[in-house]
């Protein structure tokens, strides 16, 4: 059946970046923001969005933070930096909108929607999304860091890794935080042949039956003297991703000749577990002056 041309364009779904902004909200003094803006609708699957975080009153085009949350790649909330921020007033996010940046927290398609390399591609299309409207939003989309936690940190790192490849569409990334990240998910794995571990559901299999695709999925796997700088914070007590992943990917990003500040956290288990609240603050506070010393002008 064929049908009209005007009515087959308004059957098909909008483009989020023609899409009009929501009105801001006002969260904290001297933020805006801007919730549930879709920058990608998928075909088949429900239309992604992502949270964008702002001053209230910008001084010239903002560097932009891309925050990445974690859950296993089976769960979580974009706006979830983990349960060691949920406290915080203001929250982290409102924190850093307040020290200058444009924070962006976009949803992703999750491992019970679709298999790596969705993830990546979804984050992907945000950076691409935040380059494309960076005019209007005030952003420096040249200036980007990306900041992921867990799994977050995971798909952060991959895509600071595989940025450069994927077209003008998407602006470089000039910095990448990763806390308590996997890195090599066959390693990973304590028994590479289980489907279903939550490595095993990213990948769409076994890693042992699908090792291209699970090689293909790890950060350490990618990286070449074109990466740009890392901050890789990884607790030393961490009982669900050993130290060990965050330890390698260092090693292999000096061994190719790019900046990479590993901080192992003594005692630190996952999403900082068991940590002292200064010890969190401390956290939060290196991963924020790596931020503005990767989006420093002079730094571009």
């Amino acid at each position: 059946m064929s049908l009209p041309p005007d009515l087959a364009a308004l059957l098909a779904p909008p483009d989020p970046a023609l899409l009009p902004l929501p009105p801001a909200a006002l969260p904290t003094p001297g933020v805006r923001l801007l919730r549930g803006v879709p920058y990608l609708v998928p075909d088949g699957h429900r239309p992604l969005e992502l949270d964008l975080w702002l001053p209230a009153k910008p001084e010239g085009p903002l560097p932009v933070i891309v925050f990445v949350h974690g859950g296993a790649w089976r769960t979580g909330l974009r706006g979830d930096p983990g349960p060691a921020f949920r406290s915080w007033q203001p929250g982290p996010f409102a924190r850093l909108a307040q020290a200058g940046f444009a924070v962006a927290c976009p949803a992703y398609r999750l491992s019970g929607e679709a298999v790596h390399p969705a993830q990546v591609d979804d984050l992907s299309a945000a950076l691409a999304w935040l380059h494309g409207r960076a005019g209007e939003l005030g952003l420096d989309s040249a200036r980007t860091v990306l900041w992921g936690e867990s799994a977050g940190g995971h798909l952060a790192a991959l895509l600071a890794l595989t940025s450069a490849r994927r077209g003008p569409s998407v602006p470089p990334v000039t910095g990448c935080v990763t806390w308590y990240a996997p890195t090599d998910l066959l390693t990973l794995a304590k028994d590479p042949a289980d489907g279903h571990t939550f490595e095993a559901m990213l990948v769409g299999g076994a890693p042992a039956d699908v090792p291209d695709r699970t090689r293909d999925a790890s950060p350490l796997h990618h990286v070449t003297a074109d990466a740009p700088p890392f901050l890789v914070l990884h607790g030393t007590g961490d009982h669900i991703i050993p130290g060990d992943q965050g330890v390698r990917l260092a090693a292999a990003l000096r061994e190719a000749g790019v900046p990479a500040d590993l901080r192992l956290i003594d005692g630190a288990d996952h999403l900082w577990y068991g940590l002292p609240d200064a010890e969190v603050e401390r956290c939060f506070a290196v991963s924020l002056d790596f931020s503005r010393d990767r989006t420093a002008r002079s730094s571009r």
